[in-house]
C-alpha cells in the first residue's frame, strides 16, 4: 500500500466553505490519511498541538493559524505546508527555512482570476465604460461620446504596469493581443528579461506619466506603501485609468480621494486601506471611480482551481516528485 502521510488541515473554514468539491475531497482522502475531518483554527489548545505533533503535511489557507518557532518545536515530522490560497507570509515565519521543511503555495492559480480582472479593467476604462453608463443613465439618451471621453478606445494605448509579480506577468501576457504598447516599472527586473516579457522597462515616475492606464502588481513591503502619492498621481495624464488589485496601502488615500474628486482621472478600485472603506469615504459616490470589494482573486468555484493545484502538489510530493510551485523561502521578504 503506499504511503498515505498524516495530514492536518489548518485554515478557516468559513473562508473556504467552496473550496473543496466532492471529487476535490475524495481525492484528498485518497492521498493522505487526515488527523482530523474539520480543520484545527488554532494550535493554542492541547489538542491542536497533539495532532500538529503528528503532522507530516499542514494543509493551510485563509485564517491560518499562526505557524512559528513554537509551533514548529511541536511539530517534528512536518516535511510539507501546502497553502491552499496565495501568499504565505501573513501567518509563517521565517524560521522555517532552517527546518527543511518545504512550502507550496495555490498563489500561481490565484493569480489567473487577479489577471482577468485586470485584462477586463483594462479593456473597460479604455472604452470609458464607467463614465458612460453613469451619462447614459443619467441622461436617458444617447450622450455625445466624442466630448465625454475624447481618445475613446483601446488602439495603441499605453499600459503601465507596476511590479512583475505574477500577476503583473500573467497580465502582460494576456495583453499580447491587443494593440499596446506596454511599460513595466519593476527594481528587480533588468531591461533584457522585461523584453522577454514583453514589455519596456522604465522608471515609475516615466510609467506614470506616459501610461493612459497604471495597473498595480507590487508587493506591499515598507518600500512600496504609499508609494503611489500626491506626486505620483499627479504625474498621470489627464484622462489616464489607475487600476489597483494588489494592496490599498499601496496607495497614499488621502491623495487618490483629492486625485479623483478632481475628474481628471479615473480609477478601478478592488483594495483599498483600510480593506473595508468606512461608509462615508468619498470613494463611493464618485462617479469616475469604480469600486469593488476585493473580489478580483478567487472567488467561489475559483477557489477549487487552487485546491486542484494543491492536490497536485501533494501528489507529487507522495510520489517522490519535485514540487512545481514551491515557494522560494530566500525570496519571500520582497514578494507579497
Amino acid at each position: 500500500m503506499p504511503h498515505k502521510p498524516k495530514t492536518l488541515l489548518a485554515f478557516d473554514p468559513k473562508a473556504h466553505v467552496a473550496s473543496f468539491s466532492d471529487a476535490q475531497s475524495a481525492r484528498l482522502d485518497d492521498l493522505v490519511a487526515l488527523l482530523a475531518p474539520a480543520p484545527s483554527t488554532s494550535f493554542d489548545t492541547p489538542e491542536a498541538r497533539a495532532l500538529l505533533g503528528q503532522a507530516e503535511i499542514l494543509v493551510t489557507g485563509w485564517g491560518a493559524p499562526h505557524l512559528g518557532p513554537a509551533e514548529l518545536e511541536t511539530a517534528p515530522h512536518l516535511r510539507l505546508v501546502a497553502h491552499l490560497a496565495g501568499s504565505v507570509k501573513p501567518f509563517l515565519d521565517p524560521s522555517i527555512r532552517s527546518r527543511g521543511i518545504a512550502v507550496t503555495s495555490a498563489a500561481d492559480a490565484n493569480a489567473i482570476p487577479v489577471a482577468e480582472y485586470t485584462l477586463a479593467a483594462i479593456l473597460f476604462s479604455n472604452k470609458r465604460i464607467f463614465r458612460l453608463r453613469t451619462v447614459y443613465h443619467e441622461a436617458r439618451h444617447a450622450p455625445a461620446w466624442a466630448k465625454v471621453a475624447p481618445d475613446l478606445g483601446n488602439y495603441r494605448k499605453t499600459i503601465g504596469i507596476v511590479g512583475a509579480s505574477r500577476v503583473g506577468r500573467r497580465v502582460i501576457s494576456l495583453l499580447k493581443p491587443f494593440d499596446f504598447e506596454i511599460l513595466l516599472a519593476d527594481p528587480f527586473v533588468e531591461r533584457a528579461e522585461a523584453s522577454r516579457l514583453g514589455a519596456k522597462l522604465v522608471e515609475l515616475d516615466t510609467l506614470m506619466a506616459s501610461s493612459d492606464v497604471v495597473c498595480l502588481h507590487a508587493p506591499l513591503l515598507p518600500e512600496t506603501t504609499g508609494m503611489i502619492d500626491r506626486h505620483r498621481l499627479a504625474l498621470m495624464k489627464s484622462g489616464a485609468t489607475l487600476i489597483n488589485t494588489a494592496r490599498g496601502a499601496l496607495i497614499d488615500q488621502d491623495a487618490l480621494i483629492a486625485e479623483t474628486s478632481s475628474g481628471r482621472i479615473d480609477a478601478v478600485i478592488d483594495v483599498t486601506e483600510p480593506d473595508v472603506l468606512p461608509a462615508n469615504s468619498p470613494l463611493f459616490d464618485l462617479a469616475n471611480v469604480f469600486l469593488t470589494p476585493h473580489i478580483a482573486g478567487s472567488l467561489g468555484a475559483e477557489t477549487q482551481r487552487m485546491t486542484e493545484l494543491i492536490l497536485d502538489e501533494i501528489q507529487r510530493y507522495v510520489g517522490g516528485a519535485p514540487l512545481q510551485h514551491a515557494v522560494a523561502l530566500a525570496e519571500l521578504e520582497h514578494q507579497a
